[in-house]
């Protein structure tokens, strides 16, 4: 699945989301709604109109802008005969830790509001959320709901160079917690090649399934076949 952002859709708007789609991908959108929330379920549902598989919303804009945007996407995708794209919750930036935390005065350590704001989701109506990998398996403990989702960023191959993620795992690591999608950009966007880089984050992953599995890793060969 091809993620979204801010940078590519301000730059391009959204022809980029068309063409992905119309080409047979399929789109993240990940503008991380946060306003009011008439502005938030209005948008939702021009995102949905667009035929996206995923987009989200920040869960700090509480519990009634999360309901309206799950409920108005909902409608109008039956009226309309649209596929309902799946709607998650932004907890906590990965860029984020308990000194941002200090300085926005939330008292919570990160593994703590990121729980709270995961109930906070699947109560909303919701059908996931996005959180660091180091917060899977709190997550998973803290909401019953069937399917729920957990997309994860924060994910860098091992010996990548972290940038401005602070809370992070390979993907390996990400893939035995329990995440269900991983967020991986500037590691494949910035390598020399490409390529190369997503196909050695795939084997990593691949990895992962077979230890979750209790299979043992690929061989050498095996990987560079």
């Amino acid at each position: 699945m091809f993620k979204i952002g801010m940078q590519l859709f301000t730059a391009v708007g959204p022809s980029i989301v068309r063409e992905i789609i119309n080409a047979g991908g399929r789109v993240f959108l990940d503008l991380k709604y946060h306003d009011i929330p008439n502005t938030v379920a209005a948008a939702g549902v021009e995102a949905a109109r667009h035929g996206i598989s995923i987009f989200n919303v920040h869960t700090f804009g509480g519990t009634e802008m999360m309901r309206r945007t799950a409920d108005a996407v909902g409608e109008v995708a039956e009226r309309e005969g649209l596929v309902r794209p799946k709607i998650i919750g932004v907890t906590l930036l990965t860029s984020v830790n308990d000194r941002v935390l200090t300085e926005i005065r939330v008292v919570n350590s990160p593994e703590r509001q990121v729980t709270a704001l995961a109930q906070l989701a699947a109560a909303s109506g919701l059908d996931g959320v996005v959180a660091s990998p180091l917060e899977v398996v709190p997550v998973r403990a803290a909401v019953a709901k069937k399917d729920f989702l957990v997309v994860t960023p924060g994910v860098r191959p091992a010996g990548a160079a972290p940038h401005d993620q602070r809370r992070l795992t390979t993907p390996a690591e990400a893939i035995r917690a329990g995440s269900d999608y991983l967020v991986i950009g500037r590691p494949i966007i910035d390598a020399d090649d490409p390529v190369a880089a997503a196909n050695s984050i795939v084997a990593e992953i691949e990895d992962g399934l077979r230890a979750d599995q209790g299979i043992a890793p690929r061989s050498a060969e095996q990987t560079s076949g």
